[in-house]
């Protein structure tokens, strides 16, 4: 079984539980006592009496998986929609400024698809989708990249001071000569 840090029950581990409650119900119908069910099943006493609550109430349908509780996925159609409206930018959305935060997103996710995610799972939704996160640069609006090129090529090996050679020191805060 696996936990919450692994995301709980896979597939085939639901599957298999869901045959167990599936013959449960085979013996709810041969009127068995839930004692000699819980025994020959090998569970508790109480699953076997709250799925007989639900079968009572529900039928066959009350004890059926319900699929896995993980987080709610987007259809491909949905994501490629989120894709385009990421590239429009966060202005276009209503925020003040061109920088996208997990929190951002998961919003427009709820506000476009009316999905709630984790920031956490918002970060492995985009992650899966092949988007990284970005850091803002700050650079002047008048930079000149071919100017600064020139710069670190040109005129920084002339100005950049030499390294001075590494001599043997003393840690003594006295110079050597004086002691």
């Amino acid at each position: 079984m696996r936990y919450a840090q692994g995301g709980g029950l896979t597939d085939a581990e639901r599957a298999a539980r869901e045959r167990i409650r599936l013959q449960a119900v085979e013996r709810f119908e041969s009127a068995e006592k839930n004692r000699e069910i819980a025994a020959a099943l090998r569970v508790s006493e109480r699953s076997v009496e709250r799925w007989r609550r639900a079968w009572r109430e529900r039928g066959e349908a009350g004890i059926l998986s319900k699929g896995s509780p993980g987080r709610p996925r987007l259809s491909s159609v949905q994501i490629a929609r989120l894709e385009r409206e990421l590239e429009r930018g966060p202005l276009v959305h209503g925020w003040a400024d061109q920088r996208w935060t997990l929190a951002r997103v998961k919003t427009l996710i709820g506000r476009l698809f009316h999905v709630s995610y984790t920031v956490e799972g918002t970060w492995r939704l985009l992650k899966r989708h092949g988007w990284s996160w970005q850091q803002p640069t700050r650079r002047a609006i008048e930079r000149h990249d071919a100017a600064v090129e020139l710069w670190k090529k040109e005129v920084w090996p002339r100005v950049r001071a030499v390294r001075r050679r590494v001599t043997p020191g003393s840690s003594s805060r006295m110079r050597p000569a004086s002691r």
